[in-house]
């Protein structure tokens, strides 16, 4: 059993998911302790517990300490089962994260599609929403040859959740190697500004029109549309979400702020705005997201691989870190963290457990 420390690196939750979903991407039993020992609040949260219990449904896995709260963890992969599986988080957790621990197995062990249905959260803080995980995510996936298809039944905003996705993942022969190490000039800029669960349209408007303001005095033309969703119910959370994207880029990246009570809409705007900039100035086809989420499909791949990503984060030197505990493979950067860099996945990867 590989006994992992979920205190390393960014000591969150990305240690917990990249660990089960490599325990059943390659049949490892695992240990892990010290589960998000960084975060404010340690221990398994609703979300994470539900990442656990999904990881554990797709492979028949026998596991200990799948409860809220608990630090240790004990998980033990059988075979993979492709099909129809729900998950409800029962909480404004991320949707997306739930999805991130189970489609690679499901792509490259399923025998068939599976359709995952997720209830919880679409749009929160701290996690992808789901107009990225359809623009973007699902976009690198597809060069990959990895095809999941993926749609928003309802919103689901802080605190309450309630939204749900669902996604279908074909399974997949073998990932295919990814080389991107330039990005074209970005001139122009698409993107949304929406209000969900009552919220006046005015809201919208305020948002769109600063995020518009803001791509200008960089130079950029853009069309910022006006969404209203339907909540989820009438218990349903109200929210708002900004977001803008460069269809120029090798793959669209999308960046997104979430309004919150007290946040005004200007400066929701401004947090998309700013990423979004940040991302062009650096002059990299990969946004900071997708370089941490790329990494684990592109270690199965069997011929290298190398891109240039805008920004080296804490998520991704983690996630390699876990990556290299389950697989001989060579993964390597250059570049400094918090600055932009190259990502080097090269050889063929083999189980440490085979060595």
């Amino acid at each position: 059993m590989l006994v992992i420390d979920g205190s390393q690196g960014e000591g969150g939750g990305q240690v917990l998911r990249s660990s089960l979903a490599l325990s059943v991407l390659t049949g490892t039993p695992i240990r892990i302790e010290n589960i998000r020992a960084k975060r404010a609040k340690p221990g398994l949260q609703p979300q994470h517990n539900m990442c656990v219990k999904a990881a554990g449904a797709i492979s028949g896995a026998l596991f200990k300490g799948a409860s809220v709260g608990s630090t240790t963890l004990t998980f033990e992969p059988k075979e993979v089962r492709s099909g129809p599986y729900q998950f409800t988080i029962g909480t404004a957790g991320a949707t997306s994260l739930v999805l991130h621990t189970v489609y690679l197995p499901l792509a490259l062990r399923g025998s068939k599609a599976s359709e995952v249905v997720i209830d919880g959260g679409t749009h929160v803080p701290m996690s992808p929403c789901f107009h990225f995980l359809k623009t973007t995510w699902a976009a690198y996936l597809r060069k990959l040859g990895i095809n999941v298809a993926v749609e928003m039944i309802r919103p689901g905003f802080y605190p309450r959740g309630g939204g749900q996705i669902r996604a279908v993942i074909e399974p997949c022969k073998a990932v295919k190697p990814l080389h991107l190490m330039s990005c074209p000039e970005l001139t122009t800029a698409s993107g949304f500004s929406a209000v969900a669960g009552g919220l006046p349209e005015a809201i919208a408007k305020r948002q769109a029109r600063r995020l518009s303001e803001r791509l200008k005095r960089e130079g950029l033309e853009s069309h910022i549309r006006i969404e209203e969703w339907e909540a989820a119910n009438r218990f349903a959370s109200p929210g708002t979400v900004a977001a803008a994207t460069f269809l120029q880029a090798p793959v669209p990246p999308l960046f997104f702020a979430i309004g919150e009570r007290g946040k005004p809409a200007e400066v929701v705007a401004d947090d998309a705005a700013d990423e979004a900039i940040r991302f062009r100035e650096a002059n990299c086809p990969v946004d900071p997201h997708s370089a941490d989420q790329l990494v684990l499909p592109l270690a199965f791949a069997k011929e290298a691989s190398e891109f240039r990503t805008s920004e080296i984060t804490r998520h991704l030197t983690t996630h390699i870190d876990v990556l290299k505990l389950f697989l001989d493979r060579e993964i390597t950067l250059q570049g400094r963290e918090g600055e932009a860099g190259t990502v080097t996945v090269g050889g063929s990867a083999t189980r440490r457990a085979d060595l």
